[in-house]
């Protein structure tokens, strides 16, 4: 059976993007799903710094067809990891074969888990919006900030445009509480109504939590280090709302 793609995207850095794909991997874990983080981030991959690993190989090595795809990853929290490269140049900058390995990556992940979360590089160059596409769901990370806002408004549109019957939602992070962060929703909503014709599903609020950044510093994942923490409970909360 052929696994779920959630891309995890955003218009600008800054939103814990990176952080959010690397909990909610561990949250589905949790649940007993078999998943793998792909760090499709090339330029400024971090997930495994964030996780403490030093995997050795990469994704640069798999594209170069230095590395297996399956000697590359590495286990960290009861999911599997397939590491980015930092500094080795974006995604944006691969072209031909190496380009078309890379999105053809997830699919291929598809095969031998039952979740593949792909964290995108920020922004809206041509090949995130391609792996975007190609997921079976776009989760679009925003923060209550009105930069950021217009920023996942950009990608939602784009969204639109690439997957006309593709699937999106929101997840607000770093809110101040979920009643604000339902506030957020219903703002971007409102203008993804208007101009795009189509609504938004909330897929999540994560509060801001102190917990956060304290599990950041010391390389550790959120769920282990603070397993309890009001942040820890929103993303499984939102994991389990992808699972039913």
């Amino acid at each position: 059976m052929t696994g779920r793609i959630i891309a995890v995207a955003s218009g600008k850095g800054g939103v814990g993007k990176t952080w959010l794909s690397i909990t909610l991997a561990q949250a589905l874990a949790e649940q007993g799903r078999r998943v793998v983080l792909m760090d499709a981030d090339l330029g400024l991959a971090n997930a495994d710094v964030q996780l403490g690993l030093n995997p050795g190989r990469d994704l640069s090595a798999v594209l170069a067809g230095a590395s297996a795809v399956t000697a590359t990853m590495a286990l960290a929290a009861g999911f599997h990891l397939l590491a980015g490269r930092s500094g080795s140049g974006a995604l944006a900058s691969l072209a031909g074969p190496a380009l078309e390995a890379a999105l053809d990556l997830p699919r291929q992940l598809s095969d031998q888990f039952q979740d593949v979360v792909v964290d995108l590089g920020a922004g809206v160059e041509a090949p995130q919006r391609r792996l975007a596409a190609q997921a079976d769901l776009l989760l679009v990370v925003a923060t209550e900030e009105p930069t950021s806002l217009t920023d996942a408004y950009a990608v939602l549109k784009l969204h639109a445009k690439d997957a006309p019957g593709g699937e999106a939602r929101l997840v607000v992070n770093l809110a101040g509480s979920a009643a604000s962060g339902q506030r957020t929703h219903a703002t971007l909503e409102a203008a993804t109504k208007r101009f795009l014709a189509r609504g938004l599903v909330l897929a999540g609020v994560v509060r801001r939590d102190p917990k956060v950044p304290d599990a950041i510093r010391h390389q550790t994942p959120l769920l282990t280090r603070h397993p309890t923490c009001p942040a820890a409970q929103d993303v499984r909360a939102l994991a389990r709302g992808l699972l039913g």
